[in-house]
């Protein structure tokens, strides 16, 4: 507001000052004439919420000034702003559409008034329109290059986030190498215990030396498989261990750090909150996880729609976004959509993704309060 108000009072007082000039003229302007300066100015307040009506409001107001017989004050220098903060917002098309629209207008009014076409064409003409169209450019230019910061912004936390998952899939990885090991470890030293156990229960009576030997081999099994059980679990154990499984609790967090890179999040929850079991929050967490990160890194998306549906059997996701549809990873068979169905099928959930008729892609779940049996 500080910037656009003082651009409205500059606007304001260069207008002025061309009115006090009276080029042209040997009468003292009409007080009536200053108000379209401040009618001009004030304009400026509302640009950026409304760039196109700021744009055709000065441009009538500009029309209507001169229809009034005023002290000329010029094209670009009134209408320049306006100009400038279409462009700035993106409306480029409308930007040039007025100031052609404004030098033809302009330049075949006063041709036929009578005024000199040399000085008409070679000067004022060529002016107005070299000033105009710089203003336009530079617009477009604050434009992109914010756009451009954005994108990088996006990019950069799009990078991160892959970053994040590709050192978490090599840490899961390891961790499931780990425990196919303790799994064979534990398979391999219960066969060992039967065994033992069957040759101490067979010569408990008849050889007690070798029921003996073969309890204390149990015990030293065990005692292995104990330290080995040991060692595996602090493998296995990391530094956020002691934190609570990542829910629906943290959602918030999760939409605030999405929103941090650019995209526009919105959440809409029906039916009563209730609680769903701690692997089914987990599970319902992850989808809506994966699904954001998939919007960050393919769907060069602006907005995305989270809902969330509460019902007595479990809870109905949606993550929608209006990016540009399947593609790459964001795709019905990218590997993110298969690891989120993995997970669901193993509570008895279902996940399906789609590109919707209107554009965007759309991720629906349903996972259930009771895992299947």
């Amino acid at each position: 507001m500080a910037v656009d108000a003082g651009l409205a009072a500059l606007v304001a007082v260069v207008v002025g000052t061309a009115i006090t000039a009276n080029v042209g003229d040997t009468a003292a302007p009409h007080p009536a004439a200053y108000a379209f300066a401040l009618v001009l100015g004030a304009l400026m307040v509302v640009r950026r919420r409304w760039p196109v009506g700021t744009l055709v409001a000065t441009t009538a107001v500009l029309l209507l000034y001169y229809t009034s017989a005023f002290p000329p004050v010029g094209l670009a220098v009134p209408v320049g702003a306006a100009l400038y903060s279409a462009a700035e917002q993106g409306r480029l098309r409308w930007a040039v559409g007025a100031s052609v629209g404004l030098l033809v207008l302009s330049t075949a009014v006063r041709a036929r008034e009578g005024d000199d076409l040399a000085y008409l064409l070679g000067y004022e003409f060529v002016g107005s329109a070299a000033l105009m169209a710089s203003v336009i450019a530079l617009g477009d230019a604050v434009r992109s290059r914010r756009g451009w910061r954005a994108e990088l912004d996006r990019q950069a936390r799009a990078a991160e986030l892959e970053r994040e998952r590709e050192a978490a899939r090599r840490v899961e990885r390891e961790r499931v190498r780990v425990a196919r090991d303790l799994h064979d470890l534990l398979g391999h030293t219960v066969s060992v215990i039967s065994l033992h156990a069957d040759v101490a229960r067979e010569a408990l009576e008849d050889d007690p030396d070798t029921a003996r030997r073969s309890l204390a081999a149990v015990r030293a099994a065990c005692g292995d498989v104990v330290r080995e059980l040991r060692a595996t679990v602090r493998a296995l154990r990391t530094a956020d261990d002691n934190d609570p499984v990542p829910g629906l609790d943290r959602l918030d967090d999760l939409v605030a750090s999405t929103r941090a890179a650019g995209l526009d999040v919105r959440v809409d929850v029906t039916g009563a909150r209730t609680p769903l079991p701690a692997v089914a929050d987990a599970a319902a967490y992850r989808v809506v996880q994966e699904s954001l990160s998939n919007v960050l890194r393919h769907a060069d998306a602006r907005r995305v729609a989270i809902g969330l549906r509460y019902t007595d059997d479990g809870l109905r996701l949606s993550i929608r976004d209006d990016g540009r549809g399947a593609g790459g990873e964001h795709a019905a068979g990218g590997w993110g959509i298969i690891g989120m169905r993995e997970r669901l099928a193993l509570l008895g959930g279902d996940l399906r993704a789609s590109t919707p008729p209107d554009g965007g892609f759309l991720v629906e779940a349903e996972i259930p309060r009771a895992e299947a049996p």
